[in-house]
């Protein structure tokens, strides 16, 4: 079978006692819906092709059972093409390890912190490149005299190169960041499993030049952790994600990319419910920036940890895209990495996820590609509580308030079935302002 099975995911789920408080709602196995291992086991031929079409479906019903989220989210985020055998997976999955072993090592001669069990919260150089000696450095690492080695040794370096000083610039926030980050769960309680997580971050912060590291990212790579025992694995379902949804991060000076996704989610709303739209946009709230977080880090604040991993599969299940894979691995690392869906091949429409569907046969595209569901996730939240935000919404503070109060009470399988009626209203009324009379 395709690898072997880890710990049960489920029991990383855990909050720590003292954190009762937290909303923990546990992923609910519903028998006969949710894609299970011997469903799953049962979808791969002998050779190791997998029904990708029935799969989607499966999760589409009921999700995906803890067990084996990991190595199915490898293939929804296009890490393997299911029309691959198992033979050539494990060829590119230790091709890839071998990759992430070498890039380690380039991270760990610049900063020997990498790889060695420990992360740090305080910076290392100023913005000239210039070192800190900051004992603090020296406690987080317990580098000891090795420590002082490595700032005489960056000292002697002369001048860094600019984006060897950007990069050194960043490992400190990714740091705070890995600090804060899911510390209610069990999992992170081992300060292993948080220098895991540091040193996929920072590593994925130098081999990206055009966007490197944003907060919020920790976010989104925390599940992986807990769900691929094996850091390189995890690094790459990482960075699968992250084609996806690195182009929110980008900053160009003038704006940030997830700007463009709430400039259509203003469009979604004003078409939908107009009077909302107007409502938003007299308290000042019509750049939609109340909602930014929602799409950055993908409702992990929203819903409960388990209930966002329920979303996150269900979403990638709907929007699935078979040429993926084939984008993804052109063009390779070194060159522009690539973003969005495919554009001019023939797709088989009964191996794509319902929502990529829906925008092949409506053309429900805008002029920068099809919008991703989650931009309707968010209408269809902002729909649902239409009503309590025109009468108790006073002031943006108010809009604010009531879209955090629904953490922990939203319906994973319910927003994205809201999400996909939204997204055919959506696409019905635009049709019809671009062809009233046809």
């Amino acid at each position: 079978m395709w690898g072997a099975f880890a710990e049960p995911a489920d029991s990383y789920y855990q909050i720590r006692p003292e954190c009762n408080d937290v909303p923990n709602t546990k992923f609910k196995i519903k028998p006969g819906k949710t894609l299970s291992v011997r469903k799953w086991q049962a979808a791969f031929t002998t050779e190791g092709f997998l029904d990708i079409g029935k799969t989607l479906s499966r999760i589409q019903r009921g999700g995906i059972h803890p067990s084996i989220r990991g190595e199915v989210w490898e293939f929804l985020l296009g890490c393997y093409d299911p029309k691959s055998t198992f033979e050539e997976r494990e060829q590119i999955r230790q091709r890839r390890r071998l990759q992430y072993a070498s890039w380690k090592e380039e991270c760990k001669q610049m900063f020997p912190v990498i790889g060695s069990g420990g992360f740090i919260t305080a910076p290392v150089i100023t913005n000239k490149g210039e070192p800190i000696y900051d004992p603090i450095v020296l406690q987080e690492t317990n580098l000891g005299a090795n420590g002082s080695d490595f700032f005489k040794d960056l000292a002697s370096r002369g001048p860094l190169d600019k984006k060897v000083i950007q990069w050194l610039l960043t490992l400190h926030q990714i740091g705070l960041d890995v600090n804060r980050t899911d510390r209610t769960l069990v999992f992170y309680e081992k300060k292993e499993n948080l220098s895991k997580l540091w040193d996929i971050l920072a590593l994925y912060a130098w081999i990206d030049n055009d966007v490197g590291y944003c907060q919020g990212m920790s976010d989104l790579c925390s599940p992986m952790i807990m769900l691929l025992e094996d850091e390189a694995d995890a690094f790459w379902c990482f960075e699968r994600l992250m084609r996806r949804l690195r182009g929110n991060f980008r900053d160009t000076g003038r704006s940030v990319g997830v700007e463009a996704q709430l400039t259509h989610l203003a469009s979604i709303t004003q078409i939908i419910d107009p009077k909302l739209h107007h409502h938003l946009e007299n308290l000042g709230g019509g750049d939609y920036l109340f909602a930014i977080r929602m799409i950055m880090v993908q409702f992990r604040r929203e819903f409960s940890f388990c209930d966002s991993l329920y979303l996150w599969e269900m979403m990638w299940a709907l929007e699935y895209d078979p040429e993926m894979y084939s984008l993804y691995e052109e063009p390779q690392f070194e060159g522009e990495r690539t973003e969005g869906s495919s554009k001019g091949k023939p797709k088989s429409i009964n191996q794509c996820g319902k929502y990529e569907r829906e925008n092949m046969k409506n053309g429900g595209k805008s002029a920068e590609g099809p919008l991703p569901i989650s931009v309707f996730l968010v209408a269809s939240v902002l729909k649902d509580k239409s009503s309590k935000l025109m009468t108790e919404a006073r002031g943006l503070d108010d809009v604010v308030k009531i879209l955090n109060d629904i953490t922990g009470n939203l319906d994973a399988k319910k927003a994205c079935t809201g999400a996909m009626k939204l997204h055919k209203k959506y696409l019905k009324k635009v049709w019809f302002f671009n062809y009233p009379f046809s």
